[in-house]
């Protein structure tokens, strides 16, 4: 059957998500980007900076446990609505500021309020897609935190270069309203979409999945207690606090190791690596996706795909060799490309273990586990590179942390083939 016949409408949910996520990166990721000007104004230290991301990473992981259930609860289109309606106002909050402590406040509901875009984004696409596409259309819309970092530095440094920093945040948050008007035009659960056509709607259903009668959300002692659940925490915990890394420090590396002048090209080392991380997402979400058209086992397609991401992440390690700006470039384009795959495939792998009504929540539990990591790691990162700072050689410090996101992959991926070797559907 070819597309035409099949119909499109469930890529234009996809297409939907993909821009909320788009959105939701890059408002959060303008701290990052201005950390130079507003260290300089507001007299930050390393150590300052840190705790502004460690209490924005602490609210994300609160918030992903509340959004979990509360998406579970209310439906995909409610919590996404309540979620970008809160995280755009804060975000354009940040414009107000005056002092350390607000951007501590701010920050917090920002953090609290954006951990809503991944468990909507994934009951979402579990109730629009069947399983052999998921990935793929996991991939694509988690893409969208890559184009956020290749759009975001020239909106921002443009803003701020010409209007100051402070409308550089107000204008990010903004946009998020005018996805909202789309997302309450376009977007409701298939069997509620009067666009959809029935070989369209029989397709998203071609899993036949059973769903229990109870429609009601799983309570979360009754999910921890699943190995499965596990697998997915674990999975999240030791990997999602490296993209933390990359997102909020890789400019500061890029200016203190390179002396690379950001706003003077308006972010250009930041636009290829995240442009070249574009095609991690989208690559990593087909390639699983592929195996399993192929023939092969769901569980295979996915372990394998997560090992070679993870081998794909290890070479950042010999970045402490490196002196050359572009080569140096390329091994983090490489390492950021994995994360995205695996991050699209892990994903996924909360859809395939589980049935629709419980996607949100573990989704929600896993993604907190990742936010402690990233509460947890920028405590590290600060102390170490204030340390080195003040020891005359900041670089050790991004060395030792570079070593360390080498090796969390692979352990990452050990751990979760212990707790679930062949990823068995949870009948609940």
């Amino acid at each position: 059957m070819n597309s035409t016949t099949l119909g499109k409408y469930r890529w234009r949910v996809c297409a939907l998500l993909f821009v909320a996520t788009t959105i939701n990166y890059i408002d959060r990721q303008v701290l990052g980007l201005l950390k130079s000007d507003l260290s300089s104004e507001f007299n930050w230290t390393e150590q300052d900076y840190s705790n502004l991301v460690m209490i924005f990473s602490a609210a994300y992981s609160v918030g992903l446990l509340f959004f979990g259930r509360l998406v579970d609860k209310m439906g995909s289109k409610n919590g996404y609505s309540i979620s970008i309606i809160v995280w755009s106002l804060s975000a354009m909050a940040h414009s107000l500021v005056r002092s350390t402590l607000g951007f501590g406040v701010v920050r917090s509901i920002l953090g609290v309020s954006e951990a809503g875009n991944f468990p909507a984004a994934i009951k979402a696409t579990a109730e629009w897609f069947p399983k052999k596409e998921r990935a793929f259309a996991t991939g694509i819309f988690n893409s969208g935190s890559n184009i956020a970092a290749v759009v975001g530095p020239v909106m921002v440094y443009w803003l701020a270069r010409n209007h100051g920093w402070r409308h550089a945040f107000f204008w990010t948050g903004a946009i998020g309203f005018v996805w909202l008007i789309l997302w309450w035009i376009y977007y409701e659960v298939p069997a509620r979409q009067k666009r959809l056509g029935k070989v369209e709607f029989d397709h998203i259903h071609s899993d036949q999945e059973e769903e229990e009668a109870a429609p009601q959300p799983v309570k979360w002692g009754r999910l921890l207690g699943i190995r499965q659940t596990w697998a997915f925490v674990f999975g999240k915990l030791l990997t999602d606090p490296v993209w933390w890394f990359f997102l909020f420090w890789l400019p500061g590396y890029l200016e203190s190791i390179f002396h690379v002048d950001l706003k003077a090209n308006l972010g250009l080392p930041i636009i290829i690596i995240y442009s070249v991380t574009s095609f991690g997402s989208i690559g990593g979400g087909w390639l699983s996706s592929h195996l399993i058209k192929s023939g092969w086992p769901i569980f295979k397609a996915r372990k394998v795909s997560m090992l070679i991401f993870a081998l794909c992440v290890a070479p950042i390690m010999l970045i402490q060799y490196i002196n050359n700006l572009w080569l140096a470039i390329a091994l983090i384009s490489l390492a950021t490309a994995a994360h995205q795959a695996w991050s699209a495939t892990i994903f996924t792998t909360a859809s395939d273990m589980f049935p629709k009504r419980a996607v949100s929540s573990v989704v929600g539990i896993g993604g907190m586990a990742g936010s402690i990591g990233g509460t947890l790691f920028p405590i590290v990162i600060g102390t170490m590179l204030e340390h080195y700072k003040l020891l005359g050689n900041i670089g050790i410090g991004y060395n030792i942390l570079f070593l360390m996101c080498g090796v969390a992959y692979l352990l990452a991926w050990t751990v979760m083939h212990f707790f679930a070797p062949k990823m068995e559907q949870v009948k609940l």
